[in-house]
This record gives structure tokens, sequence and C-alpha cells, in this order.
């Protein structure tokens, strides 16, 4: 039988807290970044995913909500891999922030979710 895992709830926000970052900005800033780091042009970026230049601007500064098919075109374009892309916004939306490159490794081993 299946272990049933424990859904993690928020913490209570306060008057100081930020606000949770949504999952499309920090995917766009997330392949901004990489782009960036690889010194790579928006309409270069755009021409080899097969998008125009103006959507992967749109979806840089999280304005538009790209499809997964979109998503795997950009990061091939980037040649990045997607699933360390998804699992360092995971990371970053966990932690609340939205800031740095949230591309990042998978941690060696099986990955443990704390109780």
């Amino acid at each position: 039988m299946a272990d049933i895992l424990p859904f993690h709830q928020k913490r209570a926000s306060t008057a100081d807290s930020e606000p949770e970052p949504l999952w499309r900005e920090v995917l766009g800033q997330s392949l901004r970044a990489a782009r960036e780091e690889q010194g790579g042009r928006l309409v270069d970026v755009a021409e080899r995913a097969g998008i125009s230049p103006q959507y992967l601007s749109e979806i840089e500064r999280g304005r538009k909500e790209p499809s997964s098919e979109m998503i795997a075109a950009v990061t091939g374009a980037l040649g990045i891999d997607l699933a360390d892309l998804l699992f360092g916004i995971a990371n970053t939306v966990r932690r609340g922030g939205s800031t740095g490159l949230a591309v990042g490794r998978r941690p060696s081993g099986p990955l443990l979710m704390a109780a």
C-alpha cells in the first residue's frame, strides 16, 4: 500500500512578509537568467525555440503562462535541462523568494520529503 505524504500548509502570512512568488514569474526570471548567463540574445533564443521574440519577452517578464511545449522549446533552445529548471523553480517557490537563478542540480540519491 502506498504511503501517504503529509501536505505542508503555508505559513501564516504577516504584514511584513512578501507575497509568495507566482510560478510563471520565477520561471521567467530563471529563463532570462539562463539566457543572460550564456550571453544569448532574446531574438536568437526565440528563433531557435520557434517562437516570437515578443512572446519570449513576455514569458521572461512573467506576463504569460507558457504551455509545457513552449517551456520545452525554450529550454531546448537554451540547452538547459528541463528537469533541473523545474526542480530549481520548485525550490525557489518553496523558499518564497524570486531572486537568483532557479536552474539548479537535483540532489543525488533519493529525494526525501520532510514531515
